[in-house]
């Protein structure tokens, strides 16, 4: 892990295409802004962890049987 010390106004550049810029600091809260490509998803740490927990749920659950065997008919 990379710690730095900013000031308001300094910048983090990552890759050539994200910056994160430091925008406020108030008390014990850091404002921060964030540009990237609309290609590169950004998430707050703890709404990625959620996603995480849906998606291993949703792949570990078993799909319900309430689709009837579909059959074919041949027309007359």
């Amino acid at each position: 892990m990379l710690v730095l010390a900013r000031k308001i106004n300094d910048s983090i550049i990552i890759d050539d295409s994200i910056e994160i810029l430091i925008v406020e600091i108030k008390g014990d809260q850091v404002k921060i802004g964030i540009k990237a490509p609309k290609s590169v998803k950004v998430y707050r740490g703890e709404i990625y962890d959620e996603i995480k927990k849906e998606n291993i749920a949703a792949s570990s659950s078993e799909i319900p049987d309430t689709m009837p065997d579909l059959k074919i008919r041949k027309k007359p």
